[in-house]
């Protein structure tokens, strides 16, 4: 069910671990969407992980793309502004599945 929520984040947003576990009735999860989306790297169904952030915008699963940099670059690549490992203006690119979709 995470990754049905991950791949409709639009190109250009980003949402959080706890966002996504708050939209799936499992607030306080948030780690349990981290642990998901870092097994999404092994997944031929093309999640789009890089656009899910911790909730102050840290680029805290970027360890898991093959390099230090590559989250960023995928991110800048949509148009988002990352200084310091962390979006710049998280509330312009933040996306809430809560507001955007329907159970």
């Amino acid at each position: 069910m995470v990754y049905e929520v991950a791949k409709q984040i639009p190109y250009g947003r980003v949402t959080s671990y706890g966002a996504i576990a708050s939209y799936l009735g499992t607030k306080g999860s948030a780690r349990m969407v981290g642990w998901a989306m870092n097994s999404s790297h092994n997944d031929l169904l093309n999640i789009p992980a890089h656009r899910v952030v911790n909730r102050n915008g840290l680029l805290t699963g970027k360890h898991h793309f093959g390099g230090n940099d590559v989250m960023q670059q995928l991110l800048e690549s949509e148009g988002i502004v990352v200084e310091n490992n962390q979006i710049t203006n998280l509330e312009k690119y933040f996306w809430d599945p809560a507001k955007e979709l329907k159970l």
